[in-house]
């Protein structure tokens, strides 16, 4: 017996309809993952800079220059593309979920390609733009 089975026509619509709804939240979140190329990297190079500079001054303690690359993969791998999947498979966003699916495919295979070298000319924009070396905030002057 499952859970399902005790459950009234109603009750499994509605808790399909919050898993549903659970899906479009997270995939809100990472939309920019599951666009075109051009997409996904402009918003990855905003997150690469806005952690950059937080490590750089010292609020955060994550370097976001260790392990961007495999971080990336890992991502798609283990959270957008089985995301995407979800969407794809409940059928909440029609054709777009084909479409979807396929963007975080396909950005996963130019990450593995090209991800080195996105990582390496964000760096070097970022150490242009933020030379100076990471302070703790806990530091006297």
């Amino acid at each position: 017996d499952t859970p399902e089975d005790s459950m009234t026509e109603k009750e499994v619509s509605d808790r399909k309809a919050t898993i549903v709804l659970d899906y479009i939240i997270q995939a809100s979140d990472i939309a920019h993952t599951m666009q075109h190329w051009e997409v996904y990297t402009r918003w990855n190079k905003r997150l690469f800079r806005e952690m950059y500079k937080a490590f750089m001054s010292g609020e955060s303690d994550e370097d976001p220059r260790q392990g961007w690359y495999k971080g990336e993969m890992g991502f798609f791998d283990f959270y957008v593309i089985p995301l995407a999947t979800k969407l794809w498979e409940c059928g909440v966003f029609g054709v777009c979920g084909d479409e979807y699916l396929n963007y975080a495919r396909e950005n996963r295979r130019l990450w593995e390609e090209q991800g080195e070298q996105v990582v390496a000319a964000m760096l070097e924009e970022c150490e242009r733009e933020y030379p100076a070396q990471p302070q703790s905030p806990f530091t006297l002057s």
